[in-house]
This record gives C-alpha cells, sequence and structure tokens, in this order.
C-alpha cells in the first residue's frame, strides 16, 4: 500500500522532509520519497497537521505494561498485552524483561518469547534478561533471594538458538573471559548493571565484548573523582551504548546533560524499565510478593526504593527534549535508530527508508502518538 504523509514534518532517513510518500509492501518499507506529489495515487493520506512522523520506537528494557508483569505472566499472552498496550505510546519493537528470575521463569520467558514471534505477536523482537547475575549491594529492587552466580546451566539456557535478540544483564565482577565468549557467539548481547565494580574491571568487561551499560547511573558504582567506578567506565567509553531512563527521577535532569555532553550522543539509547502500571490507571502492584506504589510519576518500594518506571517511549522522547535540551530528532535517533543499532538490527529497523521494517509513529504538535504502525499495520 502507499501512504501520504501530508501537512507536517517527516522524519525521514534521518533528514526532516515537508510531506513524504511510503509505501510498504509485505511490512517493509519500498519506497520513501518526499513530497505529496504523489499523494492521488496513495491508498491512505494521513494529515499531519503539523506534527511529525517519525520510526517507531524500540525499547529494549520493557518489564510490563497494560496491567501485566512479564515475571508473573511469562507467556505469549502476556508477552502480547505488554506490547500492544505500550504501542499506544509509540513503541513498535520493545524486549519483554525480567527482573532477576529463578532458572524456571527465564526459561519459561525465552520459550514464550520464541512463541510470540512464531505468532506474530506485533512489537516482539527478543527478551532482556536483567539479572538474576547481579551484585547484591546495587540490587535496587530485584529479590535478593533470586541472585545467583552464573554458572554453565545458566550459560547453557541463554546460548540456546531462539527466534528473537536476547540481551543479557550482568554485573560485570561476575561475568568471566570464557563466559563472554560462549554468550556472544551465540548471539547475546552483553550489558553491564546492578554493579559494584571498580573502574578496572568495568573497562575490562568492555575488553570482553561488553557492547551496553543498563540504566547509566542507576544500580551501578558511581564516578569519583579518585574512583570513577562503573560510571566512569561507561562516560570514558566512546563505543558503548549507555541506556538512560528520563523520567526526571532516575537521573537528574543536569546529570542527564552532563552524560549527554561527554561522550557520542549516537551511542546513547532512551529505555523506559516500564512497569505494568504503563498504560492502565493503576496505583499500585505486586514484585516478588512486595508491594508497589504508583504516584507522581514513580514506582516505589515501601522503603522508596524506585522500582522499575511509569514511563513511556513518547514521554521519554519528550522529556529528552524539555528536561536534556535535545533536538526532536535527536531525541528520536535515542528512541529508534540507536536501539536498533545496539541489538544488531540497524539495518532493518529504526529509520523510515527504503528497505527498514514499517514501522513508524505519527506524533501531534506537543509530541503525543496520534497513530502508530507495526510492520505497516495500523496498531493504534
Amino acid at each position: 500500500m502507499k501512504i501520504a504523509f501530508v501537512n507536517g514534518n517527516v522524519y525521514l532517513d534521518r533528514a526532516w522532509a515537508r510531506d513524504a510518500v511510503v509505501s510498504v509492501e509485505q511490512g517493509r518499507i519500498v519506497s520513501a520519497q518526499r513530497g505529496p506529489e504523489a499523494d492521488h495515487e496513495a491508498d491512505e493520506v494521513v494529515d499531519l497537521d503539523g506534527g511529525w512522523l517519525v520510526p517507531g520506537f524500540i525499547d529494549v528494557q520493557v518489564n510490563g505494561g497494560g496491567g501485566v508483569l512479564l515475571n508473573d505472566a511469562p507467556t505469549r499472552e502476556g508477552i502480547a498485552t505488554i506490547a500492544a498496550a505500550h504501542a499506544r505510546f509509540g513503541t513498535t519493537a520493545l524486549l519483554p524483561t525480567l527482573i532477576s528470575a529463578t532458572p524456571d521463569v527465564i526459561a519459561r520467558g525465552l520459550d514464550a518469547t520464541d512463541e510470540a514471534i512464531a505468532a506474530g505477536v506485533p512489537g516482539c523482537i527478543g527478551i532482556h534478561v536483567e539479572g538474576p547475575v547481579l551484585n547484591v549491594k546495587r540490587r535496587g529492587i530485584h529479590s535478593e533471594g533470586n541472585l545467583r552466580k552464573l554458572d554453565d546451566q545458566m550459560v547453557d539456557l541463554l546460548t540456546r538458538p531462539r527466534a528473537g535478540k536476547v540481551l543479557f544483564t550482568i554485573a560485570p565482577e561476575y561475568l568471566h573471559a570464557d563466559q563472554a565468549k560462549a554468550l556472544i557467539e551465540a548471539g547475546v548481547v552483553l550489558a553491564m548493571g546492578h554493579s559494584d565494580a571498580d573502574y578496572e574491571t568495568a573497562r575490562a568487561a568492555f575488553d570482553m565484548g561488553v557492547t551496553g551499560v543498563t540504566h547509566l547511573f542507576n544500580a551501578m558504582s558511581a564516578l569519583h573523582h579518585r574512583n570513577p567506578g562503573l560510571v566512569g567506565a561507561a562516560l570514558e567509553n566512546r563505543t558503548a551504548w549507555c541506556g538512560l531512563i528520563a523520567d526526571g527521577y532516575h537521573v537528574h535532569p543536569a546529570a542527564m546533560r552532563v552524560a549527554l555532553a561527554s561522550r557520542p550522543l549516537d551511542r546513547f539509547v532512551l529505555v523506559t524499565d516500564a512497569m505494568s502500571c504503563v498504560g492502565t490507571d493503576l496505583t499500585s502492584f505486586e514484585l516478588d510478593g512486595r508491594e508497589i506504589i504508583v504516584a507522581e510519576g514513580r514506582c516505589v518500594g515501601a522503603d522508596g526504593t524506585l522500582a522499575g518506571a511509569s514511563l513511556d517511549m513518547a514521554a521519554a522522547v519528550r522529556n529528552a527534549v524539555d528536561m536534556a535540551g535535545l533536538s526532536v530528532g535527536q531525541a528520536v535517533d535515542m528512541a529508534s535508530v540507536q536501539p536498533a543499532e545496539f541489538l544488531g538490527l540497524g539495518s532493518e529497523r529504526g529509520v523510515i527508508a527504503a528497505g527498514y521494517t514499517a514501522d513508524f509513529v505519527q506524533l501531534d504538535r506537543a509530541m503525543a502518538p496520534q497513530a502508530t504502525w507495526i510492520a505497516g499495520e495500523r496498531a493504534f
């Protein structure tokens, strides 16, 4: 089908265009051209009304949504509910995320992701296994009882062939070179987080092939001028992908601006760390038997510990503009092409251009989602 987007700004192949015509076949973009001159031939004309059309958002850290937490529902149906909830906010591809779970739950989550992809669940492109190999001192809301070492059984589970991407967050102080090699050779994307590692250990992990930093600043050894810690190693690194939770609670806007100014901007990725409350009016939910309160845009445990986020990707993009001073294009890149590149999918997702998956989102002038297309089909 041919869709003409008129009367707005289209982020076409990472450059702004006034109006565009996008042709889609079998879920992919076959052509994307500037200008509305062919709109009379279009199967659909979308009036952007002065707003934006941008690539669909890709979220690599989604614990839940629509009232469902993946830990509680590691099933195809649970993943479908989570993905549908986030499609309303412009997310067209995501990694449902497990929060430090037991091996049996991890196995079920991996299998459910394969099932969801095989069934064509819109938006599911893999899974993020966050933990359980984390440092107890930096576990945050993760249950201490679920934490464990990385053993051969866990490596075997994570390296089995999968239908989608597998992202694994580990505290680097517990990662050995032979384990990293086995995981990477199997296609697992490695990120470090929830760690008390010193600067040297973090740098060694980068040398082992770790390419990501899970929610920079949060739950990791901080930057000190005599002890740079994991944060210092991450900020110094020029190639690793650093995730940021741009909700104004996890990272102070000033710290976010400092980070963005200190290393290549195109190596940052917006993530939501979203919990089950996103897309609902829930004021509380349970995580491993503990009540989590949702109030004033935050999710917190009884002791005040942040427990994921009540954040969607459209809000994260707006916050990156409003709090960090980024341009709309820069913020969109952090939510689309950069997470795609982090996952090794940069040649097929994250850009509105010929050959790419037909994922895009229509934003109004206030940058609120008005419509979402996943593989060329309107999902919202």
